[in-house]
């Protein structure tokens, strides 16, 4: 009875709903207040890199006009998703972009990611293959098989898919220049394993805009160019249904340093491009626009990032329809993502399994169809067997163990993000508005205008990373005293060398020469007449057995190799760095520099080998000229001997290295003793870029006065070739 009496009473239930006290953005302002101690409320505002002001707070109001809110996934114009039901219905598709050294270790690789979950394969070539260049050419024998596979012939291309179903596995090429005798050697190597061509199924890159752009792999002009991106496009019309014929890349062009809006403006651009060629092939909108792909980068702006993939598919869509297609399909855009490579540090290089997992969930929640993840050593080398499997495994957790495959665009509706994806289509608009008053992206290239634009927005992001202002863990704040060491993969380049010398030698003994030769005068003649389709000649020469370089060497006679100028930003990185004191102290270092020896310190940046990133390149050579350095930047794929040669006529005090892809232990060498042979081994020489520690050591003692690894400050770099600057000359004068 006592337990009975003291049981406390239960509340009552009212079967009204709670229903919050009414507030307003005044009342708020008035809470945030108090919290700011006297600060402005609007003092949290966020100027984005794409001129963006992102609020710390949105309401209903921020998207009460808004296009972008009351759309559904599947249907016009796809903001929240290409397919009604996204990932509840089907993951995306995970796919690793492999290859490194011969045919045999990369096809056996692709064995093994097929075997531990992934679902298509993406190719990556060497150098030596995007620049259309057979290993045995003088230009290509540092690069072969150094970042990429080595494909020369039919006979690499069936060793590389050696036991791959190509009927049933989804191949992606990342090729462009070369692309020709690559995607020829891919549909032969396909039919003498037994499959037909309407079979086939995955996507050939080539994208050439974006090789003028950023990427610069390219091999003919512009116009030869874009005559065979035409080309293909009809020939897998006709013959491959399956087969996506374009991958649009905005990837490299954020690479390039980019922000998300030139990335999203530019690439679409390069989109409309590709609609006009096909319709100048002479093809219908809704033949092929079903057929074309998108390859974005994935950066750490996580809330941009998603908003970049939902406002790209309501700007294509937009696009699409001024061609009126007849198929809704044509007007879907749909797209693979890759994390940033950019990103990656090699300070503290695990927190890179963060950011790659940071960016691979933004790529999800945006939408993307398939993803690659980038691996924890990338910025060091190329990934090691445990890194790539790991950088997979990030995308089967995210499937199999989080829950987010469960639900449609968890986005949609949010008040932030409806508001920011809206605001940045708008932006990218304005831009492509930009390019098309310049007469669309094949002319504004010739301009310079958009390479320049995306040249100052690197330019820029550095020097807000060098002076603090852009935090990178493990960089620029909270640095770690006892660095992690990282084993990386090493491609032995003189084996791979000899493996690919001796395979085209066997090819040229047993194949019919004359009948090669026939071949190659009609691909030729085609060239110079604008008769034919070149995919269909360059199938039909591949099946006898002339190699890519010997196809790419008959289309250049017909259309010359292209040399593009070089230029750089000025101002841009000086004018952010104003504030910083050691960027001050610099400065006046080298003009008592300059006064004292009557010339400023003079240094030669250059790109040696097949390499075509040059973003290091053009940030070093455009922030030194604004410290008060006299700068010069070497042509794009430059031999040792002909930097050297230009280093000596411009009288500079150093040579500057940038190395991105693995050549360094084979060049810098030869650059020295190029030095040395032309008696200016006084000339300093420099390296920085992608360069594993463990090579440090060989690169000093093969003559290299200093190495600068990724994530060095320009403040940090410039002072140091300052002073071996300094130090040689006084050498020189006593």
């Amino acid at each position: 009875m006592l337990t009975m009496m003291n049981k406390p009473t239960e509340p009552q239930m009212s079967d009204n709903r709670y229903t919050p006290p009414k507030s307003s953005l005044e009342d708020w302002a008035k809470a945030a207040g108090k919290l700011m101690k006297g600060k402005p409320v609007d003092s949290l505002k966020v100027q984005t890199a794409e001129g963006i002001e992102l609020s710390p707070l949105y309401t209903a109001e921020d998207i009460s006009g808004s296009a972008t809110k009351d759309t559904l996934p599947g249907l016009e114009p796809y903001i929240r998703g290409p397919q009604a039901t996204m990932y509840a219905g089907r993951p995306w598709t995970i796919r690793q972009y492999a290859g490194f050294s011969t045919a045999e270790e990369s096809n056996a690789f692709y064995h093994q990611l097929l075997s531990e979950g992934a679902q298509g394969i993406s190719v990556a070539f060497d150098l030596a293959t995007h620049r259309g260049y057979d290993s045995d050419h003088e230009r290509a024998i540092h690069d072969v098989g150094k970042a990429g596979v080595a494909v020369d012939s039919v006979e690499d291309m069936k060793l590389l898919f050696d036991g791959i179903p190509l009927d049933q596995v989804s191949v992606s090429m990342t090729m462009n220049g070369s692309v020709l005798p690559i995607l020829a050697g891919y549909i032969v190597a396909a039919e003498e394993q037994g499959v037909a061509q309407a079979d086939l199924s995955g996507t050939i890159q080539n994208d050439i805009l974006k090789e003028f752009l950023v990427r610069n792999t390219y091999i003919y002009p512009p116009g030869p160019s874009m005559r065979i991106v035409g080309d293909i496009i009809a020939y897998c019309t006709e013959h491959m249904p399956r087969f996506n014929t374009i991958s649009i890349s905005g990837y490299h062009i954020q690479e390039a340093g980019a922000d998300a809006a030139l990335e999203l403006a530019y690439t679409l651009a390069d989109g409309k491009e590709y609609i006009r060629c096909a319709l100048a092939a002479g093809l219908d909108i809704d033949d092929f626009a079903p057929r074309l792909s998108f390859f974005w980068g994935i950066g750490m702006n996580f809330y941009m990032e998603i908003a970049k993939l939902r406002a790209a598919r309501l700007l294509w869509s937009r696009i699409v329809d001024e061609f009126n297609p007849g198929n809704p399909r044509s007007k879907m855009l749909r797209t693979h993502s890759q994390t940033s490579g950019w990103s990656l540090t090699e300070q503290d290089p695990h927190n890179n399994v963060v950011r790659t997992t940071i960016e691979a969930m933004a790529a999800v929640f945006g939408g993307t169809q398939s993803l690659h993840t980038n691996a924890l050593d990338e910025a060091i080398a190329l990934p090691s067997e445990s890194s790539a499997r790991l950088a997979r495994n990030t995308q089967l957790i995210l499937q199999e163990e989080t829950g987010i495959t469960d639900v449609i665009d968890p986005w949609g509706g949010s008040y932030m993000m409806e508001s920011l994806t809206s605001q940045l289509a708008d932006r990218a608009w304005d831009l492509i508005v930009e390019i098309e008053d310049k007469g669309g992206m094949a002319s504004a290239i010739e301009t310079g205008l958009p390479k320049l634009r995306i040249e100052s927005a690197a330019a820029k992001r550095q020097a807000q990373i060098d002076n603090g202002e852009q935090v990178i863990v493990g960089v620029n704040k909270y640095q770690t005293k006892t660095p992690d060491q990282i084993e990386v993969l090493e491609i032995e380049n003189s084996e791979v060398l000899k493996k690919q010398l001796d395979r085209l030698a066997e090819i040229r003994i047993h194949r019919d020469e004359q009948q090669v030769q026939t071949h190659l005068k009609d691909l030729r003649e085609a060239a110079d007449n604008n008769s034919g389709n070149l995919l269909d000649l360059a199938v039909i020469a591949t099946r006898a057995r002339a190699t890519g370089g010997e196809i790419t060497l008959a289309l250049e006679d017909a259309y010359s190799r292209y040399e593009a100028e070089t230029r750089t930003v000025s101002g841009v990185y000086g004018e952010a760095m104003n504030d910083d004191q050691s960027w001050q102290d610099l400065t006046t270092r080298i003009k008592a520099f300059t006064a004292e020896n009557e010339t400023a310190p003079a240094i030669l940046v250059c790109k040696l080998g097949q390499d075509g990133h040059d973003r290091g390149a053009k940030v070093i050579a455009s922030s030194f000229a604004d410290a008060g350095f006299r700068t010069a930047l070497t042509p794009m794929f430059s031999l040792p001997k002909e930097v050297v040669d230009q280093a000596i006529r411009e009288e500079v005090h150093a040579i500057g290295v940038s190395s991105l892809a693995g050549a360094h232990k084979t060049m810098v060498p030869d650059l020295l003793a190029e030095l040395k042979a032309a008696g200016a081994d006084h000339i300093v020489v420099v390296v920085g870029g992608v360069i594993p520690k463990q090579d440090y050591g060989f690169l000093y003692n093969s003559g290299v006065h200093g190495v600068f690894g990724p994530g060095t400050p320009v403040t940090v770099s410039s002072d140091e070739v300052l002073s071996l600057i300094e130090a040689r000359t006084s050498l020189t004068r006593g």
